[in-house]
């Protein structure tokens, strides 16, 4: 139960900090939704970084990667609303913002990952 607390209060802070980002960067007139592109590119970095952390002599406590990654990394990280977005690019047929949103999001979004986990290894 403890864990499923921890899971659930991480969520609630890291979607509270998505709404935030959306609210202010957003602007689905204008082109590609930079709030949704920051959290995704941000989580990516920040989930890899601690992974890593987890991974480098088990320095993070299961409730702690717990609370991080799959609450606040979960909660802050949004794969729907990424959907959502590139479904309303290709219902207006704007298919130069589709193509470049998803194209980023995944390259940069994995490039975060792997340069977490390789920054840790400094640390």
């Amino acid at each position: 139960m403890k864990q499923l607390a921890l899971v659930f209060l991480g969520g609630g802070f890291g979607s509270s900090l998505r709404y935030v980002l959306s609210k202010y960067l957003n602007d689905y007139e204008n082109g590609i939704p930079f709030g949704t592109l920051a959290a995704n590119v941000l989580g990516s970095l920040l989930i890899g970084l601690i992974l890593g952390l987890a991974l480098k002599n088990n320095s993070l406590s299961q409730n702690t990667v717990l609370f991080l990654a799959t609450g606040f990394c979960g909660g802050f990280t949004t794969f729907s609303t990424f959907a959502y977005e590139n479904h309303l690019f290709l219902k207006a047929g704007d298919f130069m913002s589709f193509a470049l949103y998803t194209i980023a999001s995944f390259v940069i979004g994995f490039a975060m990952v792997f340069l977490g986990m390789w920054l840790v290894k400094f640390f």
